[in-house]
């Protein structure tokens, strides 16, 4: 129960102006402005929306319920980004259509239904995204030998005993070292993150 109170989602919760909220802007705004352009939102307007999604999240995030549910989080922020584009165009009064057939309306509803490919991609970007932007926060808090020794064993998949001799530490200092990053991640992840990758899973 600890680790999920540590969380950056339930700190947001808790402290919306703290930063934690700096860190989540920090961490969703590339993410957002990518999935943008995919709907043919040019630069210009991009930052006004960003805020404008950033801005939703940040008036509703206290209300948000988790609940365990998988994925429940990119989600609620695939639903506001969907309702913010959607209004973008309607305001705009423009019809985009996609090798001539598909217009704009069409593309957000495939975003929007919980079963299409879209969705599918979304969620996984999603989660790759998060997740190597939490690598990246992470780093600064770990001493050099012990974030060497989690990136060649967790991440590249060395043997925890050749990282060891190479590094002049103990095997047990290696598991230690992947033990803790791996803890500090799962910490920062929950509740954002569903679907862990591979070294995530690992103990």
């Amino acid at each position: 129960m600890n680790e999920t109170s540590l969380s950056l989602l339930n700190r947001l919760r808790h402290s919306p102006e703290s930063e934690s909220w700096n860190r989540l802007v920090d961490l969703y705004a590339p993410l957002i402005r990518t999935w943008l352009r995919k709907y043919d939102v040019q630069e210009s307007d991009a930052e006004d929306l960003v805020q404008e999604v950033l801005l939703a999240v940040s008036k509703d995030v206290a209300s948000f319920q988790h609940q365990g549910r998988p994925g429940a989080f990119r989600a609620w922020l695939k639903g506001i980004l969907v309702n913010r584009l959607r209004n973008f165009w309607r305001t705009r009064d423009r019809r985009h259509e996609t090798d001539g057939r598909d217009n704009m309306e069409q593309r957000l509803a495939e975003l929007e239904s919980p079963t299409s490919e879209l969705t599918r991609l979304w969620n996984n970007e999603h989660d790759r995204y998060v997740l190597r932007e939490l690598l990246k926060l992470a780093k600064p808090h770990f001493a050099e030998n012990t974030w060497m020794a989690f990136d060649r064993v967790a991440l590249k998949g060395e043997s925890p005993r050749d990282v060891a001799a190479d590094l002049n530490i103990s095997l047990n200092a290696v598991v230690t070292a992947k033990s803790r990053v791996l803890r500090r991640l799962r910490q920062e992840a929950d509740g954002l993150v569903d679907s862990y990758s591979g070294f995530m899973a690992d103990s």
